[in-house]
């Protein structure tokens, strides 16, 4: 059966691209380089170590024979003995040394060299360079370190003879060859068994990374319960686990926030239709006056505008949310805009018996704003605070400017709210009171409208608020705009 390679290849490929092939070719290459840079390195030292000793055993040679010919030049006997019998006695790594006269006549030589060694070529390769230790090839291609030296005959010296010395260095090649075919042999098993333990090393470390995986993959909108476990992982992974941990936290949230939010949309959309629908169902079951169709009417028109306004905060929300948001700004004088504000929150107050007074510095206050936006903003702060404030109280409108940043403050001596509701006045829908009736406060949209008009200003809202003692919301915000 043949393979096709088109169909082959994207499964290799996926392969190519897992964390466990990666982390096993990894640690495979890494390991292989270490044995090859270590195997090599101990075969350089181990072939420079028996060079070494080869050479020193050479001038350790030339040495003893200089001092004999210097100070017992008469001693045949100790010559002989070191020239002719001691290789004899050796049964590893013979050495063979013949010691020439001034005129080339051979004086006396160790038995056999002349059928290991053309000593032509000895005399050749060490003429220029006396005493050193030069590799040669015997005669059955045998490898030797040959070495030639003048030696110097009596304390008086009438003549200098030369030593020539040749050592086979054969056990040492032998050894040398035995160790290389170790190293490959070694260097082969390696990168059969690295792969094998990398991989395992590699699925060890990862198995967090899949548990993490698997945790994710049981995740769903209707399962968010989930949490890792990151007890026993590496520190980095435990905090992975932890960052996930919090995300799964805010998505969570964030659900249940959108489920409330579903909710609260439904409820709020549908009791003004509802009641629109009930209205008109009682109007045509019988006749009824011109009046009585008017009172519907006028009822009807009531619904369908808090049906239209609820309807517009939730576009305007949906629409502060995107990045293509344009703010329409320009040099707005803070000051006038709360004095506009305060106009036309003048007779509502005064209906409620609250107090409505602007509180700004002489100086004016210039900041490059979207007016429109901050009219609305600013008013429904005060529409909230009028709603929470009860009759004798007082509504306070302030501005200040703090170096490059304009601060805007609606406070009330209303009723004040929580301090464990302050953290989530903001969120759309949530009220204090719910109710969810007309004089519990609106829709619940007011306050995020509010801060979706100060994100889009690149400013921040902050409320503050104490039970029976009122509410202050402060807006701050650049006052010119960033390039």
């Amino acid at each position: 059966m043949s393979l096709n390679p088109a169909s082959s290849a994207p499964g290799a490929q996926r392969l190519s691209r897992t964390l466990a092939f990666r982390l096993t070719a990894a640690y495979s290459l890494a390991g292989l380089l270490m044995v090859l840079l270590g195997t090599a390195s101990l075969y350089i030292v181990l072939r420079a170590e028996l060079n070494k000793s080869t050479d020193l055993f050479l001038a350790d040679k030339l040495h003893v024979l200089r001092t004999m010919l210097r100070e017992r030049p008469d001693d045949d006997d100790g010559l002989r003995e070191e020239i002719q019998l001691e290789n004899a006695a050796r049964r590893y790594q013979q050495f063979y040394i013949r010691l020439v006269d001034e005129h080339g006549a051979p004086v006396m030589t160790t038995p056999g060299m002349e059928e290991q060694l053309d000593l032509d070529e000895l005399v050749r390769r060490t003429r220029d360079r006396p005493g050193a230790s030069i590799p040669m090839a015997g005669r059955r291609g045998q490898p030797f370190r040959v070495t030639s030296a003048d030696a110097r005959v009596g304390t008086a010296p009438s003549r200098n003879d030369t030593i020539q010395i040749a050592i086979d260095i054969s056990q040492e090649e032998a050894l040398l060859r035995r160790y290389r075919l170790w190293f490959w042999a070694i260097l082969l098993a390696m990168s059969f068994f690295f792969p094998l333990i990398g991989y395992r090393v590699a699925r060890h470390g990862i198995r967090p990374v899949e548990e993490i995986a698997s945790t994710a993959r049981r995740i769903t909108s209707t399962n968010l319960r989930e949490r890792i476990r990151a007890e026993g992982y590496p520190s980095e992974l435990a905090s992975l686990a932890g960052t996930f941990n919090e995300m799964l936290d805010r998505l969570e949230e964030s659900f249940e926030r959108i489920s409330r939010f579903s909710a609260d949309i439904a409820h709020d959309l549908r009791t003004p239709v509802n009641n629109i629908r009930g209205e008109a169902e009682v109007a045509l079951a019988r006749a009824r006056t011109a009046d009585e169709y008017r009172e519907v009417l006028e009822s009807s028109l009531e619904e369908a505008v808090r049906l239209s306004e609820l309807i517009g905060d939730l576009l305007f929300l949906a629409r502060a949310e995107s990045p293509l948001k344009n703010v329409r700004r320009q040099k707005v004088e803070v000051c006038e805009l709360l004095s506009a504000v305060r106009e036309y929150y003048d007779a509502t107050a005064s209906d409620g018996g609250i107090t409505l007074v602007t509180a700004v510095n002489a100086a004016p206050i210039t900041a490059e704003l979207d007016r429109s936006l901050m009219l609305r903003a600013v008013s429904n702060l005060v529409s909230n605070a009028i709603a929470h404030t009860l009759p004798g109280g007082m509504v306070t409108l302030a501005a200040a400017a703090d170096g490059e940043a304009i601060r805007i403050e609606v406070s009330d001596t209303g009723v004040g709210i929580p301090i464990e509701a302050l953290p989530r006045v903001f969120d759309r829908f949530f009220r204090v009171d719910l109710s969810r009736s007309k004089s519990s406060g609106g829709t619940g949209l007011g306050l995020a409208i509010v801060q979706s008009i100060m994100t889009l200003h690149g400013g921040s809202a902050e409320i503050s608020s104490e039970l029976g003692r009122g509410t202050c919301v402060t807006l701050r915000m650049p006052a010119i705009a960033a390039g």
